[in-house]
């Protein structure tokens, strides 16, 4: 079965930040493989961490001078200022149980099967603050499953789009496309309008 490199959600009110984009990685010193730049087709560079479990990928089965699919965390401080987090590398044929005999399968067309394509993320969580001048807004992300008790654990993200200050607090789904290193917004959707209320009210 092919594997889906931004699964399913489990939970309609989970957290996530996930994206995949073809791009070569560039370590900034052979010495110190697990940071660098991912450098797309334009030549757009993104700063970049590789975290442990693909770090053994890295060092196993990957040609530095090869372009790959990279499963992707972003991180941002604002829309100029994109960081990535490498959690794994989707290769269905090379890196997973998948056989075909094919090496040269055009993956674009398997993303496309997977209703995905390269620079896609995935964005869930609370809409904390609109900027309708700039148009850009802000998504709270939640890391722990109880968020109330590792606060350090969330993080936020800007993203570029116009969003309703009427549904401020709300959850919302989110489908962002990268753009140099900026995330700019595509669709979404509301999946519980007043979310940090109702919460506020539970706890």
């Amino acid at each position: 079965m092919l594997k889906n490199p931004i699964p399913k959600v489990s939970n309609h009110l989970q957290y996530r930040a996930i994206g995949i984009i073809k791009a070569k990685f560039i370590p900034h010193n052979s010495e110190q493989l697990n940071r660098g730049f991912l450098t797309d087709n334009k030549g757009e560079k993104i700063e970049t961490v590789i975290l442990g479990k693909a770090l053994s990928l890295l060092k196993k089965h990957i040609d530095l001078e090869e372009n790959y699919f990279w499963i992707v965390y972003p991180k941002n401080k604002n829309t100029q200022n994109l960081h990535l987090q490498v959690s794994g590398i989707w290769d269905p044929y090379q890196l997973n149980d998948f056989s075909n005999d094919s090496s040269k399968t055009n993956f674009s067309k398997l993303l496309d099967e997977l209703d995905l394509k390269d620079n896609y993320f995935s964005v869930r969580g609370e809409l904390v603050f609109v900027n309708t001048q700039k148009k850009e807004f802000v998504i709270k992300i939640c890391l722990a499953s109880n968020p109330k008790n590792l606060k350090n654990k969330n993080f936020k993200l800007v993203i570029k789009g116009e969003l309703s200050i009427e549904i401020l607090n709300s959850f919302v789904s989110l489908d962002v496309m990268r753009d140099g290193n900026s995330l700019k917004l595509i669709d979404y959707e509301i999946i519980e309008k007043n979310f940090s209320i109702k919460n506020k009210m539970k706890n």
